[in-house]
């Protein structure tokens, strides 16, 4: 990372970029003697391979991706490190207004619980199969990401297999909205404010809230090209002593108003700074009708979140695993959880090593206990996926 030039560091817009994006306006990135350009980007794939061939110096980025790329899984290796988690949760699968009250029709039972939705859902699979219908279509945001996994492990928990009784399909967030309008996809898993979008422009339905499916969901971290940090380790410590101060301001709720406003510029995010709030609060609508849901921890960005777990990179790897995006081996494991280097955060903020959390802090709301050194153990206890 040459003082020759600023740092470029992509984006997409999405409200838990909120700790990067406030980090450069308010100044802290400067205070720490960084000059910060931030790109905005409109995909993941264009994140990932700017990242990859040095484009960019770093990025926000899907940890998932961040873990696959560092693994070369689905595109050539980048050796990669995530000093810094800038944010746990903040995603919602949304359905249309039809497909929600099929699914409420379907078994007569309430679809608040992603238990009973996910049984709705099994039922009317089924029954679309036997009148020969088209199968049902699905968004998420990358193969590689929480989105997919959430989609996937809520279906799998009502009998509905992913890659066979429905479509998934990889859409950047920003199309998402419009891609449901059309009619050419049936649901969605994205994060803020994108559900909120849908919801307002009378086009969709929140049915969960990403922290329903995972309680503690991995979402966001900063990714570093590993030769950047080796190159000059002193300015990697300073991004990320900046970024928790970002964190910091973002999670003060005195703020919230100017850290909604200054997301909502066309630049940073670019939608309605009253949508960034909701996220923010955690309280949303979910339908045209006015219905509402609170979850503090729908999208959680503060001081608190932002040491990198290595032991939630093994729960991952699980989850890729489990959809055949990778073969269990105790090397990639090991690799994968060494990419989330909370030792670099801990140098850089003086913060103490912490066992706090754990895989299971996950909380997947269903399904087995997890175990990293008992994988295969765990594989095969679910039902729909990989065996080893």
């Amino acid at each position: 990372m040459s003082a020759a030039r600023p740092l470029r560091i992509g984006f997409i817009p999405l409200v838990d970029a909120a700790a990067l994006l406030v980090a450069v306006d308010k100044g802290f990135a400067k205070a720490q003697g960084l000059d910060v350009e931030l790109i905005r980007e409109v995909s993941w794939s264009n994140i990932r391979d700017k990242l990859a061939i040095g484009l960019f110096d770093a990025a926000h980025v899907l940890t998932p991706m961040a873990i696959a790329s560092h693994l070369g899984l689905g595109h050539f290796k980048v050796p990669l490190e995530a000093p810094l988690s800038l944010a746990a949760n903040g995603n919602a699968i949304t359905v249309s207004s039809r497909l929600f009250e099929e699914l409420r029709e379907t078994t007569g039972e309430h679809t608040a619980s992603p238990a009973a939705s996910a049984k709705a859902l099994g039922a009317l699979v089924r029954r679309r199969e036997a009148q020969g219908l088209e199968p049902l279509t699905f968004g998420m945001t990358f193969p590689f990401s929480t989105h997919n996994y959430q989609l996937r492990f809520w279906m799998a928990e009502g009998g509905v297999d992913p890659d066979r009784d429905v479509r998934l399909v990889a859409l950047p967030p920003p199309y998402m909205v419009e891609s449901l309008r059309e009619g050419y996809v049936d649901g969605f898993c994205v994060g803020a404010p994108w559900n909120s979008v849908a919801v307002d422009a009378g086009v969709g339905v929140i049915l969960h809230f990403g922290c329903e499916i995972f309680a503690r969901a991995p979402e966001k971290v900063l990714a570093l090209r590993k030769s950047i940090g080796d190159a000059d380790p002193q300015r990697a410590a300073a991004l990320i002593r900046a970024l928790v101060a970002g964190a910091v301001f973002v999670g003060d709720e005195n703020n919230r108003v100017e850290v909604a406003a200054l997301l909502a510029r066309e630049d940073r995010v670019g939608v309605d700074a009253e949508l960034i709030a909701r996220a923010l609060d955690g309280n949303l609508r979910l339908d045209a009708y006015g219905a509402s849901r609170q979850r503090p921890d729908y999208l959680v960005v503060n001081a608190a979140t932002c040491r990198p777990e290595p032991r939630q990179a093994a729960w991952l790897y699980a989850q890729m695993a489990r959809w055949r995006q990778a073969r269990v081996s105790a090397e990639s494991l090991r690799a994968a959880e060494a990419m989330m280097r909370a030792d670099l955060f801990d140098a850089a903020t003086g913060a103490a090593p912490s066992d706090a959390h754990s895989p299971s802090d996950v909380g997947a709301f269903a399904g087995p206990s997890f175990n990293p050194a008992a994988m295969s153990d765990y594989l095969n206890a679910l039902a729909i996926g990989e065996k080893v």
